[in-house]
């Protein structure tokens, strides 16, 4: 599958919270983070078509949107691409950063914990 640019992706999000939606509905939803008007709605659409990512339904004069793509899949190819493109594929450096940045919280190094006990368990 083609990569989701950032401005599908903000369609994506709302397609995977609510299931479907019309492209009246993505519009509506998206309305308070950007200033689309419908065309650019409906472009954005027949691009995440034409990639596969979601299919539609015609539902009387309009169509009904779902994902194909699932928003796990998604995230692991991102996740991925941005440690192999920045980190060199490695997870380490990649929490070094953070680290670094002062950028995690208590919480944050608590989850880190917990997740490193559990791969060491898994061991």
């Amino acid at each position: 599958m083609k990569s989701i640019s950032e401005a599908e992706s903000i369609l994506m999000q709302v397609l995977w919270q609510r299931g479907e939606a019309t492209a009246e509905e993505l519009r509506e939803a998206v309305a308070e983070r950007t200033d689309w008007q419908p065309g650019t709605v409906k472009a954005l659409l027949n691009r995440l078509l034409n990639k596969g990512a979601i299919r539609a339904e015609r539902e009387g004069r309009r169509f009904r949107y779902r994902p194909v793509l699932e928003r796990e899949d998604y995230v692991a190819e991102q996740s991925r691409s941005l440690i192999d493109r920045l980190f060199d594929g490695r997870v380490a450096p990649l929490v070094a950063h953070f680290s670094e940045q002062k950028a995690l919280s208590k919480s944050d190094l608590d989850e880190l914990r917990r997740l490193i006990r559990e791969l060491d368990d898994g061991e």
